[in-house]
């Protein structure tokens, strides 16, 4: 057996997994062995053998007092991550996009994910010549590290919070011991604020702003950041844009079905 082999037979092992979990549909939501190896041309041994480790995983379920099967209930929390994902994405350009003509500089958006981690979704360049540029588009990053990933813990709910706050924290630029007691005092300051600044704390030269993005429940899911390099801004010229970044995530929040009332 080549090395390679191993590879081929977890891709096929794949590549028959999504085929027969192909087959259900809106118009065929539940179907059995005989007519899924029908329909993928698989043996019923291999239709059945798929099936069950697909239902260990949730990916699919057998009916009760049945042999048909349908899709599973672990496929629709995977469906909605996948879809307020896209949706948050294709949603925010438009209000980046105006954010970013306003100000003249790069605008991204952020997620905190649950290991945590800050990761940048997607980005809006500036206009000037000199200017700051996501190249770590979906890489984790530090939460603690950074005007986005400030705001997105200053909001995160006790439990993630405190996992973040309990680590060994360092800067990214001089990776000296974070003060853990400052950081949550300028987490109050924030939650207070309604926003959060960097001054060269995660990338030197570059400044920036970051103002939270809420869903339909009201609980913060994104933050919008505007980038600046520092020759350009500072304390003054990055308080003056907050309002204008609140305006840009108040729209899409509202886009997200939020309703401050």
């Amino acid at each position: 057996m080549t090395e390679d082999a191993p590879a081929r037979q977890s891709v096929q092992a794949i590549d028959r997994a999504v085929a027969i979990m192909s087959v259900f549909s809106r118009a065929r939501p539940v179907a059995g062995v005989s007519e899924i190896a029908t329909l993928t041309s698989l043996s019923r041994s291999t239709v059945h053998r798929i099936l069950a480790s697909l239902a260990n995983h949730g990916l699919v379920t057998q009916l009760p007092r049945s042999t048909d099967y349908s899709l599973g209930p672990r496929l629709i929390g995977l469906a909605e991550t996948a879809r307020q994902r896209l949706s948050m994405e294709l949603q925010a350009e438009p209000a980046m996009t105006a954010l970013r003509d306003v100000t003249g500089e790069t605008v991204a958006l952020h997620i905190l994910d649950a290991t945590p981690a800050r990761r940048t979704l997607a980005q809006v360049e500036s206009v000037h010549a000199l200017r700051r540029t996501y190249t770590d588009i979906g890489a984790p990053l530090a939460p603690h590290q950074g005007a986005p990933g400030k705001v997105l813990l200053a909001f995160a709910d006790e439990v993630l919070q405190e996992r973040v706050l309990r680590d060994d924290l360092r800067s990214a630029v001089t990776l000296s011991k974070i003060d853990v007691d400052a950081l949550r005092a300028e987490l109050a300051e924030i939650r207070a604020k309604g926003y959060a600044l960097s001054l060269e704390e995660r990338v030197p030269g570059v400044v920036g702003v970051a103002v939270p993005v809420r869903d339909h429940t009201g609980v913060v899911v994104a933050a919008l950041s505007v980038s600046v390099p520092a020759l350009r801004a500072g304390v003054a010229e990055l308080e003056a844009i907050a309002p204008r970044a609140k305006e840009a995530a108040d729209e899409l929040s509202a886009q997200l079905g939020y309703r401050p009332d």
